[in-house]
């Protein structure tokens, strides 16, 4: 293997603003924009059909159950294929499904078992659709702008979050869920459209490897062979646990139950929402030289929203704490992405990407079915202090790894390694390997 600097002509491709990265994004807000409706509008189409709570969670838990099975092999597949090509076939799954669905419940014929089945080919299109978007988006982009266009693409992503939720409740109150379902579908088919047209020149060719398995081995290997990659990632499978759980188990139940209601929980959220579009803007112009160490400070504000439950704060104070919470996780986002982007190799972008999407799911299940009975048990001021404890007690633990102190940032545009009957050439077509 040898390196080789990315050409001048690649270069103009791959700087933010450019094609690749305009298509990248203007994809992932419209996909944003019908997706969080979606989300609504699929728990609502199980109570319209005469479902309950129980059956919501069954469909929820059909759409994350996948996502945990497939993820690793959707990083070694995207690792593997073109990368385009991969997200192009899941956005089409996801058209499909969504399209089933949203024709069910127009037609009044949606049953459980349907929207399970239906949701889970979602949540499998989503395991291979997220390794091969994540490095698609750092293989297009390089140099010292690299972080301000994942700035940039995180701001726009969390944008489309919030106008998506909002329409979709909006056309719920006004049509049936189903027709939400149907825009869902239309925004992956143009989606899709739009990501089959990237290009992907600028991405070497693959030398072919010893097989699925064998891809997966390298992937592994190349996250524990890097204590800060390891370390927090081994961080944020308990951080996201444990805020998935205080946040969707006990945030409902606190508002409920001392805040008035939903909606106070509602503005909680929005503030979340818009903190996170101010911490992606600060990102776009605050480039932190040692950049795991700034983004992992910025982890220990994650237990301010379970600390404020316990107490709990009024509405005004939740909602101060959720917005610093949402400046903070973008913080470290952007930074977490530029460590990876500038550390690891272009062709395993993905891998690396899986192992760090699977960390961050995999207890998450675990951790929300386990809030009820631990709140039994310990009562749920209790169990909302050991949420907060437990994220500054693991954080603080990774702020112990020498590497994850000391990682700088790189001023040197990243080198693709190429190898060496290929360089000069990486065809598209031949990417053995690729997500893109």
């Amino acid at each position: 293997m040898t390196s080789a600097p990315v050409s001048p002509s690649r270069g103009r491709r791959s700087l933010p603003g450019g094609r690749n990265f305009g298509l990248l994004t203007a994809a992932a807000i419209i996909t944003g924009l019908g997706a969080n409706g979606a989300l609504i509008a699929a728990a609502f189409a199980v109570l319209e059909s005469g479902g309950d709570a129980a059956d919501v969670g069954l469909v929820a838990a059909a759409r994350t159950a996948p996502l945990v099975l497939f993820l690793l092999i959707g990083g070694a597949v995207a690792d593997r294929l073109p990368r385009h090509r991969v997200m192009v076939a899941a956005n089409t799954l996801n058209c499909l499904s969504q399209a089933v669905f949203a024709w069910l419940v127009l037609t009044g014929s949606a049953e459980l078992w349907h929207m399970m089945v239906l949701t889970a080919l979602c949540g499998t299109g989503q395991a291979f659709f997220g390794p091969a978007s994540e490095g698609m988006l750092m293989s297009s982009v390089d140099g010292e702008r690299a972080a301000r266009a994942f700035a940039l693409f995180r701001m726009s992503m969390h944008g489309a979050a919030i106008g998506g939720a909002a329409l979709g409740g909006a056309m719920i109150a006004a049509m049936n869920p189903g027709w939400v379902l149907a825009v869902d579908a239309a925004a992956f088919a143009v989606a899709g459209s739009l990501r089959a047209f990237l290009d992907v020149s600028h991405i070497p060719t693959r030398v072919p490897g010893g097989g699925l398995l064998a891809d997966l081995r390298e992937g592994w290997q190349e996250v524990v062979t890097r204590p800060w990659l390891w370390a927090v990632v081994l961080q944020f499978s308990v951080v996201v646990a444990v805020v998935g759980a205080a946040e969707a188990v006990y945030g409902p139940l606190v508002a409920r139950d001392e805040l008035g209601g939903a909606r106070p929980w509602g503005f909680a959220l929005a503030a979340f929402g818009v903190g996170t579009l101010g911490g992606a803007l600060l990102m776009m112009r605050w480039k932190p030289r040692r950049l795991l160490l700034a983004g992992t400070l910025c982890v220990f504000p994650l237990a301010l929203p379970s600390a404020g439950l316990a107490i709990p704060l009024p509405v005004a104070g939740l909602c101060a704490v959720m917005f610093v919470t949402g400046v903070a996780i973008e913080v470290f986002g952007v930074s977490w992405m530029t460590a990876l982007h500038q550390e690891i190799p272009e062709e395993k972008l993905s891998r690396v990407a899986a192992y760090d999407w699977f960390g961050s799911v995999a207890m998450v299940p675990l951790a929300t079915a386990a809030a009820g009975p631990v709140e039994t048990l310990v009562g749920r001021s209790t169990a909302l202090w050991g949420c907060a404890a437990l994220i500054v007690l693991v954080t603080g633990g990774v702020l112990l790894v020498p590497d994850v102190r000391n990682l700088t940032r790189r001023s040197e545009v990243k080198k693709i390694s190429l190898p060496e009957p290929a360089r000069g050439s990486a065809d598209a077509e031949g990417a053995v390997g690729g997500l893109g």
